[in-house]
């Protein structure tokens, strides 16, 4: 099992689309939000961050779920594969009921605490009260996407992308600007676009597109096997959660500098979007091709296929990385009308993209520990990591100099540390004899 670089691409490339699919719902809603108003762009920000950090439970999930399908996948047990799907996609529907409850009941209590200004906290309460209701159907799609990232056949995904945006572009418009719901508006379009994507998959898996008795799909209750799902992936769920929680205070430390600046780092985050659905989709594929080595037995593969996968980021990433430091003020420009907001944005716009370098390989490298199994471990990475990352936001806060771009730091660190951590532990267990072994 050598995976070529054409491989690579055809298999990361609708994961990309799939993932850019969420995304794209964010920026829609900051750039039309823009265009209403300072206090809407900066409350969308923390809004999305915050149900982003909720989503992130499922997601991390779906990456157990994923490994554990693409073992299966490699071992050649593909009947396994569905049995093992459908755990995921119980647990997962399960767990978006009960998350969107609870946030519809909590979320204005808990973000009393941490927003200090009343109307950005009114309007992040607005959005949150349709928003969590997405995760409803983006849950079940994250076990549907597990499946297709696991078994290598991905191309649904990029249709299902296609239908998210299809919805969400036009129903932001007549929701925001002719219904007059403002950023309630965007939060009901983006909850429908991800209905519209999980309604593409099902058909897709259940309209004679999958061959369901090849991958055993069919809908059984096997407990001992969601309990071993559980047990690989809670340390999954406990790593993407606390990946995101601290961008949320982030944001929070942001709001405190005031609505400018805020609303500035929103427009910033939209766009370091679209390099960070190119960091995961890598990230997320060298996951699973790295579980599916190792359940043909060819582990010792690992550096060889990350080195490959760093490669295409590369070559993807860095010429996107020029056109929008060439066109910097044009990119920032679409979101606001704001000259001031515009000339702000300049050197954080920098800092951003140039992280780039750093994000790809400390991703690609966390992922591949998790396509190992050992989610425990990638969770302890980043849990240090996290650790020194909020100690240094600290650190920052305590100074009223510091600038937005010197903020953005903060991450440079975050996933360097990230990716040593990974890569030392990666070559530690290539030197064992057990280190690449199935499991």
């Amino acid at each position: 099992m050598n995976y070529t670089y054409k491989q690579i691409w055809l298999i990361n490339f609708p994961v990309m689309m799939s993932i850019l699919m969420e995304q794209l719902i964010n920026i829609t809603d900051a750039v039309f939000l823009g265009h209403v108003g300072e206090v809407e762009l900066g409350a969308s920000a923390l809004a999305s961050v915050y149900y982003l950090a909720i989503y992130m439970l499922g997601f991390g999930f779906s990456l157990g779920l994923q490994v554990m399908v693409a073992r299966r996948n490699g071992e050649q047990r593909y009947k396994e594969t569905g049995r093992t799907f459908y755990q995921g996609l119980l647990f997962l529907s399960c767990l978006a009921v009960v998350l969107s409850l609870a946030s519809y009941v909590l979320s204005p209590l808990i973000l009393k605490y941490f927003i200090h200004s009343p109307e950005i906290y009114e309007a992040v309460v607005d959005y949150l009260e349709w928003r969590c209701f997405g995760l409803v159907f983006s849950f079940p799609f994250l076990a549907f996407r597990s499946f297709f990232v696991g078994i290598t056949k991905t191309r649904v995904l990029s249709w299902a992308a296609m239908m998210a945006v299809l919805i969400n572009i036009p129903c932001n418009y007549l929701f925001i600007f002719c219904f007059n719901l403002g950023i309630s508006g965007a939060a009901m379009a983006s909850s429908l676009a991800e209905a519209g994507s999980l309604l593409i998959l099902i058909c897709y898996t259940f309209q004679k597109k999958v061959d369901k008795e090849h991958f055993g799909l069919k809908a059984v209750y096997d407990g001992k096997l969601l309990a071993a799902l559980l047990r690989l992936s809670v340390w999954s769920m406990m790593h993407a959660f606390i990946s995101v929680a601290p961008w949320f205070l982030f944001f929070v430390a942001i709001e405190r500098l005031g609505e400018m600046q805020l609303a500035v780092s929103n427009v910033i985050r939209s766009v370091s979007t679209v390099f960070f659905v190119i960091v995961n989709s890598f990230a997320a594929t060298s996951g699973s091709l790295v579980s599916n080595l190792i359940g043909a037995g060819e582990g010792r593969k690992l550096f060889r296929l990350c080195h490959k996968v760093l490669r295409l980021g590369y070559a993807i990433g860095v010429p996107l990385i020029v056109i929008a430091l060439l066109f910097n003020h044009r990119i920032v420009g679409f979101y606001t009308d704001n000259a001031l907001l515009i000339e702000f944005a300049h050197y954080p716009f920098i800092v951003m993209l140039l992280n780039y370098a750093f994000a790809l390989p400390g991703y690609v490298y966390v992922n591949a520990v998790t396509g190992m199994g050992d989610t425990r471990m990638a969770f302890a990475f980043q849990v240090s990591t996290i650790a020194i990352y909020l100690g240094y936001l600290y650190l920052l806060s305590h100074s009223s100099t510091t600038s937005l771009s010197v903020y953005l730091t903060a991450e440079y660190l975050f996933v360097i540390l990230l990716g040593v951590q990974s890569y030392i532990y990666l070559k530690g267990k290539q030197h064992t004899s057990s280190g690449f072994q199935k499991q």
